[in-house]
C-alpha cells in the first residue's frame, strides 16, 4: 500500500508538471525514493512467496500449480467453484467433488470422464482448502482400497461365473486392478498345477481366448460411454495376459520362479504392516499400489517393448535410480512411463522442459514430488542448460541419498522437508534433435538408459481393433498397417497427414 500511494502520488505530480527535468527537480531525492520503494517490493514478494511456499508444504500437490493459480484458490478459499477449476491439476483425474450445500460434506468425486465415485467417509468443505483438500485425498485412498477389497471379495463369490455383470457394477480402476491380482493368482495356479498336468497352461490359455471373445462381444452390445471405457480397457490388458499366457506354454513353464513369469507385472492382495494392501511385484521390484483416483482411462497398449521399458523402470526404481527412456519420437517413451503410473495407481506428472527450463523451477519440482510420493515424468530432458543439468544432478543426489537412508524428513535446499518414499523421476530424450544437451556424468548415474525403438505397429493395431470388438482382428490389422504404409508412400507431403 505504501508503495502503491508513492506511486500513484508520484504519477499525478508528474501529471500536472509533464516534463522530466521538473520533475526531478520537484523531488530532490527520487532516486533514493525508488531505490528504497524497489526494497520494499523485493520484501513484499519474498514474503508472499514463503507464504505459499508453506501452504504447498500443508499440501504438497499446490507444488504442482503456478504461483497465479495457487494465489487464485487462497484468495477465493471459501467459493469451492473455483476450487473446483483447479482440481484436475492437483489430482490426475478428479475433475469435479459433489458437496453438499447445507453441511458442506464432499460425498463424491467425478472423473474427467463422468464417472461418479461415493465416498466412504464423507470429508469436510470447510476450514482452509489446504487442510480439507487433504482430508479429500485421504478419502479418496480410503474409498478406493475398500472399493477394491469389495470388487475382489465379489468376482471370488463369482467362482466360474460369468464376469459380464460384475464389469458393468464396478468402478474402472477397480475392474482393471482386481482382474488382474485374480488373473496373477490364477496363471500361479495353473504354473503349479502344470508337473501333474502338462496340458494345464494350455487349458488356462483357452480360458483366457474364451473370456477375450466374452469382452468382445460385449463391446458390441448395448452400453453405456462409462461402461464402453472400462471393457475397451479391460480388452487391451486382457490380450497381453493372454500373449504372456501364451509364452508361458511354449516355453512349457513348470515353476512361479523362473524368470518368465518373474519379469511381468504381478498383483497381488497381501498383508502390509497389519492391513490388506494391493501389491506390485516384477522381477526383484516390490511396490505398493497408489490408489489414485484414475477413473474409467484408456490403456496404452502393450508390447514387447513396453514390457522392455517397465522392467528398466521398475528395476531403477527398486534400487532408488530413475529411469530414461531414449529413442526417436513417436516410439511411446512418455505413454509408456505414464501407463506404468497407471497401472499401479500413482500420479505422474508430466514435466516438459525447454532451455527456459532454471534450477529454481526443477526444485520447487522435486520438492513437491518429494513430499507428495508421486512420478515424474521430465519430457526432452536434454533441451535444458548444461549449467541447470549440473544443479538438477546435485538435487537429485539429495533426494537418493535420502531414499537410501530412508529417511522420514530430509535437508533439501536449504529447507526441512518430509520424503515420501515411493518418489521416482524418468526422464525421456530424443538425441536425434538439433539443439540438445549431451547429459553430464554426474546426472547420467541417476538414470538407468533405455532404448525404444519403433513399436510394432502389427501388434498394436489386433490389440486396439480387438478391443472395440472386431473378431478378426489378426487379419484386420495386418491390412490397416499396409493401407497406412502405402498412404503414407503414395499421397504427397501435408501437414494435416500422420501415417505412422
Amino acid at each position: 500500500e505504501k508503495v502503491d500511494n508513492f506511486f500513484k502520488n508520484l504519477m499525478a505530480k508528474t501529471k500536472k508538471a509533464p516534463n522530466a527535468l521538473k520533475t526531478l527537480k520537484l523531488h530532490a531525492n527520487l532516486l533514493e525514493q525508488l531505490k528504497a520503494n524497489n526494497e520494499l517490493l523485493d520484501e513484499i514478494q519474498k514474503k508472499l512467496e514463503d507464504y505459499l511456499e508453506k501452504k504447498r508444504g500443508d499440501f504438497p500437490r499446490f507444488y504442482f500449480l503456478s504461483n497465479d493459480e495457487l494465489l487464485e484458490i487462497l484468495a477465493n478459499s471459501q467459493n469451492l467453484e473455483v476450487i473446483q477449476q483447479n482440481l484436475k491439476t492437483c489430482f490426475d483425474n478428479i475433475y469435479r467433488l459433489e458437496i453438499e450445500e447445507d453441511s458442506q460434506a464432499v460425498k463424491s468425486m467425478y472423473s474427467g470422464e463422468g464417472e461418479k465415485v461415493p465416498f466412504n467417509k464423507k470429508p469436510s468443505a470447510r476450514g482452509q482448502v489446504e487442510t480439507w483438500l487433504n482430508s479429500v485425498q485421504e478419502a479418496m485412498r480410503e474409498s478406493l482400497l475398500k472399493y477394491m477389497k469389495q470388487g475382489f471379495t465379489d468376482f471370488t463369490n463369482l467362482g466360474s461365473g460369468d464376469r459380464k455383470e460384475w464389469i458393468k457394477t464396478h468402478f474402472g480402476q477397480i475392474v482393471a486392478t482386481v482382474s488382474q491380482i485374480v488373473w496373477c493368482s490364477s496363471t500361479e495356479a495353473f504354473i503349479n498345477d502344470s508337473e501333474q498336468n502338462p496340458d494345464s497352461l494350455s487349458e488356462w490359455y483357452n480360458v483366457n481366448v474364451d473370456q477375450l471373445k466374452q469382452l468382445t462381444e460385449l463391446v458390441r452390445g448395448q452400453l453405456s460411454p462409462i461402461q464402453r471405457k472400462i471393457i475397451v480397457a479391460l480388452v487391451t490388458t486382457d490380450v497381453h495376459a493372454r500373449d504372456i499366457v501364451g509364452s508361458l506354454r511354449d516355453a512349457n513353464v513348470l515353476s512361479t520362479s523362473e524368470f518368465l513369469w518373474q519379469q511381468q507385472l504381478r498383483y497381488y492382495f497381501e498383508s502390509d504392516k497389519g492391513k490388506e494392501e494391493c501389491i506390485i511385484r516384477q522381477v526383484n521390484s516390490v511396490m505398493t499400489y497408489g490408489y489414485e483416483y484414475m477413473g474409467a482411462t484408456s490403456r496404452l497398449v502393450i508390447t514387447p517393448l513396453t514390457d522392455r521399458c517397465w522392467i528398466t523402470i521398475t528395476g531403477a526404481i527398486n534400487i532408488k535410480l530413475g529411469a530414461n527412456p531414449a529413442g526417436p519420437a513417436g516410439t511411446g517413451k512418455t505413454e509408456s512411463t505414464k501407463d506404468l503410473a497407471k497401472a499401479i495407481g500413482m500420479q505422474c506428472i508430466v514435466f516438459n522442459c525447454s532451455d527456459q527450463v532454471d534450477y529454481k523451477m526443477m526444485g520447487r519440482l522435486f520438492s513437491g514430488l518429494s513430499q507428495q510420493g508421486c512420478w515424474t515424468c521430465l519430457d526432452e530432458f536434454n533441451r535444458i542448460d548444461i549449467e541447470v543439468l549440473s544443479v538438477i544432478a546435485q538435487q537429485l543426489s539429495t533426494i537418493r541419498k535420502a531414499l537410501i537412508l530412508e529417511q522420514e524428513v530430509f535437508m533439501f535446499e536449504a529447507k526441512e522437508i518430509k520424503l515420501i518414499k515411493t518418489v521416482a523421476v524418468c526422464v525421456t530424450m530424443n538425441p536425434g534433435y538439433a539443439g540438445r544437451t549431451e547429459l553430464p556424468d554426474n546426472l547420467k548415474v541417476l538414470f538407468r538408459p533405455v532404448s525404444m525403438m519403433i513399436p510394432d505397429y502389427g501388434l498394436i493395431a489386433e490389440i486396439m481393433l480387438f478391443a472395440e470388438g472386431f473378431d478378426s482382428a489378426t487379419n484386420l490389422s495386418k491390412k490397416m498397417v499396409k493401407l497406412y504404409k502405402l498412404a503414407s508412400e503414395q499421397l504427397s507431403q501435408q501437414d494435416h497427414y500422420d501415417f505412422g
